[in-house]
């Protein structure tokens, strides 16, 4: 199959290229960034390299394609980053529609069916109705967890407070998941003959905030580091202390809240959704410490 993959050779996009290059797919990969080119290349994939601004250039990249598996960065800017997300998100729409790509899918998230208290997910929400409105293409909405590689933003506040946490409870179950676990996912759906629209969630595991200190903490040598629950204006004010801009720090703490009242976690939880991933939290861990000491 002739299969399109956006996000350059991110965390998700880099092992998917390479588990369909190894199953002998035709693999173009998008990225923004000329100096990936030959890094694109050497994997065996085609490099497409622009802007997913740049309707034209969608256009020209996904015809003839088979399949695509659209993800939008996870990094659109400082401000106004909700609507430049579903910008992003109607441009995919539009040049899926007009090379007529017979499947689609679409990187999401936990949380993606509320419009609501989840923070930089919200873009997402739109964005899967965008897609839904793609008549002639079959799409699935993988919608992932939290991912576990989000907690390497916290090795600072672990080595100079002691402590890890959010503004969230250490009883709140949060769905987890890997980059590779989403990668493995995508590379099955991709290639499956299926038709309309599906939500499939990918999580490869569900923890209380407690176990993940427990398990980081024990990891690393601090088998006492404590799940501090913040305030929402603390959680706040320490992001913007530690240099991220107002609004990115603004859709975090909505996305804390949302997680604190259940918001997004509440279609997982109620339909009852697998946990289907591989890399649990102890193996997660293993990792954590490497880059915790290195």
């Amino acid at each position: 199959m002739k299969i399109v993959i956006t996000g350059s050779l991110g965390n998700v996009a880099k092992p998917l290229a390479q588990q369909l290059i190894a199953a002998g797919h035709n693999i173009t990969v998008i990225s923004s960034n000329e100096s990936k080119k030959s890094e694109i290349e050497t994997l065996g994939a085609k490099a497409a390299i622009g802007s997913i601004t740049d309707l034209n250039f969608l256009v020209k990249t996904f015809e003839g394609a088979d399949a695509a598996f659209l993800m939008t960065p996870p990094s659109l800017g400082t401000e106004n980053i909700i609507e430049n997300t579903i910008n992003a998100g109607k441009n995919y729409a539009e040049a899926i529609k007009q090379t007529e790509v017979k499947r689609v899918v679409m990187l999401s998230s936990t949380g993606a069916e509320s419009s609501i208290e989840n923070g930089p997910i919200k873009g997402l929400h739109y964005i899967e109705k965008f897609y839904n409105e793609l008549e002639k293409t079959s799409i699935t909405f993988l919608r992932a967890g939290y991912f576990y590689i989000n907690f390497f933003n916290d090795i600072p506040l672990i080595k100079n407070a002691g402590i890890i946490g959010s503004n969230y409870p250490e009883n709140i179950k949060i769905p987890l998941v890997h980059p590779t676990d989403i990668a493995k996912a995508a590379a099955k759906e991709l290639v499956k003959i299926t038709e309309g629209k599906n939500v499939r969630y990918i999580v490869s595991d569900l923890r209380e905030a407690s176990d993940i200190a427990k398990i980081i903490g024990n990891a690393i040598g601090k088998p006492e580091l404590p799940w501090v629950e913040f305030k929402d204006e603390d959680s706040l004010n320490g992001m913007l202390q530690a240099g991220l801009p107002q609004e990115i720090a603004e859709m975090y703490t909505e996305m804390g809240r949302g997680i604190r009242t259940g918001v997004v976690q509440k279609d997982f939880v109620e339909h009852g959704e697998l946990v289907d991933g591989d890399v649990k939290l102890e193996k997660f861990a293993k990792e954590f410490a490497e880059k915790f000491n290195s």
